[in-house]
């Protein structure tokens, strides 16, 4: 992750919105390199132990169906992520969907790529997501490949692939996994 963010090209203090966050430690990581961070979970508990790492006592008001944790450069929204409107994330720059898409069945994933349109308004996206025979594992971390995100994504963004890693020991009962790193951009940009 740290070596491909680069690849959004996005200035000191932009906002990354990252979706179904949990308490993973990249939010930290994007802080201490100057970025604000806005992310939607469905876990409380997540989200208190995401500012219990962070050292951070957040601020917690009610707003609408979510619940707002807020302190410097940070705002997480404990709720539905699609009861989550643009108007309550506010400017941002940049997605990072760490686990998110995959997070999902596959059909939750449609509306939830809809839904990422309509928050995201074709900003760039940095992705990961894993690929394997999901007749071995029916559960969460889901397989989608580059013809699911074409399939999704491709009418508004251009899909790099960045890297591929084979997973060393598998997932869970899978032992051969496949993690790709995609950059979404705007379909017009030719870089």
């Amino acid at each position: 992750f740290t070596q491909h963010f680069k690849e959004l090209e996005l200035p000191l203090a932009s906002r990354i919105f990252v979706p179904l966050c949990g308490k993973t430690l990249d939010i930290g990581w994007l802080i201490s390199k100057g970025f604000s961070v806005v992310g939607v979970e469905l876990s409380e508990m997540a989200v208190k132990a995401l500012f219990e790492k962070l050292d951070e006592e957040p601020y917690v008001m009610q707003d609408g169906e979510h619940i707002h944790y807020h302190a410097e450069n940070i705002d997480i929204f404990v709720g539905d992520f699609f009861t989550l409107t643009p108007e309550m994330l506010g400017n941002i720059d940049a997605v990072y969907d760490r686990a998110a898409i995959v997070a999902l069945p596959k059909d939750m994933r449609e509306a939830y790529t809809k839904h990422m349109l309509t928050l995201s308004k074709g900003l760039p996206q940095l992705m990961t997501t894993v690929v394997y025979d999901q007749s071995l594992m029916n559960n969460s971390p889901f397989s989608v490949d580059r013809e699911e995100l074409k399939a999704h994504y491709g009418e508004y963004y251009k899909i790099k692939q960045l890297d591929m890693i084979q997973v060393e020991g598998g997932l869970k009962q899978v032992e051969d996994v496949t993690e790709y790193v995609w950059l979404l951009s705007d379909v017009s940009d030719e870089s």
